[in-house]
Parts: C-alpha cells; structure tokens; sequence
C-alpha cells in the first residue's frame, strides 16, 4: 500500500487545441518545442500548471505565454493521466479546446516555443507529436465533429459575412465527408437562422455569392421554443 505522500507528488498540466479554418482546410495550432522533453518535435501548445493556480487560468496564461493568443474561450475536454504519459514523473494532463477565426488571430512564438504555426488537421494526426498530444488532438477532433452536427459552433471559425459556399466547405472540412450542395442549402436555409444581408461578395474572379450571418438572438429563441439544431 503506498503511503500517504506518495499521492502528492503528481504534477498537473494543461494542453490547448486551438482549430481554425482558412477557408479550404480547418487546421490546428502546434508549437514546436524548444525544450527538453522532446526539444524540436511538434506538440499542442501546453504547460505545466504552477501549485497556487487554477486549472482554466493555467490554460488561458499558457496560451498566452507560448503563442501570444489571448481572451480566448476555451472549453475543457478531458483529462489525460496515463501513468507513463511523461519522461519526467507522473503528470496529468487537463485538455481545453477552442474555435478562432484564422485571420483574426497572428501567431508569435514566446517563452520555449520555437516556432507557432496552423497546420492541417490531417497533416497534424501524421506528425510523430510530443507526448501523447497525438490522442489528445484525436478527442479534441471528435469532440468537435459530434458538436457541430448538433450546435451551431461553426459559425464561430467563419466570418461575420460569409457565403453558403463557404458554410458547406467548413462543415466538410471538420466533418470530411462530401455534402450534396442543393440539400445543405435547403436543410440550413430551412432552419431560419442566417440572415441575408442583400450583399455580394466583392472582388472575386467567379459569379459573387449572396452573404449570409449567424443570428444568435434568433437562433436563442427557436431553441426555448423546442428547436433543434441538426447537420
């Protein structure tokens, strides 16, 4: 039986998964890591926690500290205790995760990041990633995909105007499967919570698209009424 000191000398850690959309891919932040353990490889931008602070200041003041991001939303996931998880000792891990809009957002590298970058989400699953940062990726991605099917979370990486062109290629990327046009737009036309802002899109080379926006006070109150939202 281990004695009572024994269950104190874990450590505690946070990791962010930061997922982004430019449009044509949906892409996650990593770091790559000037630092011992694995110096030089790529992984979710994550710290340990320090003894007198809570968990979700911990996440906010890493995400700050290593790619300069801050006033973010995050949203906890899971935790992830593996025994051997960590080289160094025993340390449990808390994963948080959040949406951004890319071009709202310009990464710079601090404290023993190296380099901040947005990578493919594909490119990012085959990347050999510090940690077990692979798993976490993993069900920080599927927490996403079962949540945008049933909230209206999306429209958080588009944005504020955007087309339905553009809705349907989000909703492929995170859910990477192929959406038939005419159907998509009938099934979220449908749902009345888009307002059309009688504009075009302006200096593209193709036919301009009508624009569209989220109307979350509308979107409120169809869901006290019973309303369901469903991709």
């Amino acid at each position: 039986m281990a004695e009572i000191e024994e269950f104190f000398k874990s450590a505690f850690s946070v990791d962010n998964v930061i997922f982004g959309f430019d449009q044509v891919d949906l892409k996650v932040i990593l770091i790559r890591r000037g630092a011992s353990p694995f110096k030089d490889k790529w992984a979710l931008p994550g710290d340990l926690v320090y003894p007198n602070e809570d968990l979700d200041v911990a996440a906010a003041r890493v995400l700050a500290e290593l790619v300069d991001l801050r006033g973010v939303y995050l949203e906890q996931v899971q935790a992830f205790g593996a025994v051997d998880r960590h080289p160094l000792g025993r340390v449990i891990t808390v994963a948080y995760y959040s949406l951004i809009k890319i071009q709202d957002d310009v990464l710079h590298a601090s404290s023993w990041a190296e380099v901040a970058r947005w990578h493919s989400i594909q490119d990012a699953l085959e990347l050999d990633l510090a940690f077990d940062h692979r798993t976490i990726l993993e069900a920080c991605f599927e927490r996403l995909q079962r949540r945008v099917k049933t909230q209206p979370v999306g429209f958080e990486l588009l944005p504020v105007a955007f087309t339905l062109t553009e809705l349907q290629q989000l909703y492929e990327a995170i859910l990477g499967v192929p959406m038939d046009k005419r159907n998509f737009r009938k099934k979220i036309l449908a749902m009345n919570i888009l307002v059309d802002l009688n504009r075009l899109q302006e200096g593209v080379a193709h036919r301009p698209a009508k624009l569209y926006q989220f109307d979350p006070d509308r979107y409120e109150a169809l869901t006290k009424d019973g309303f369901t939202f469903q991709i």
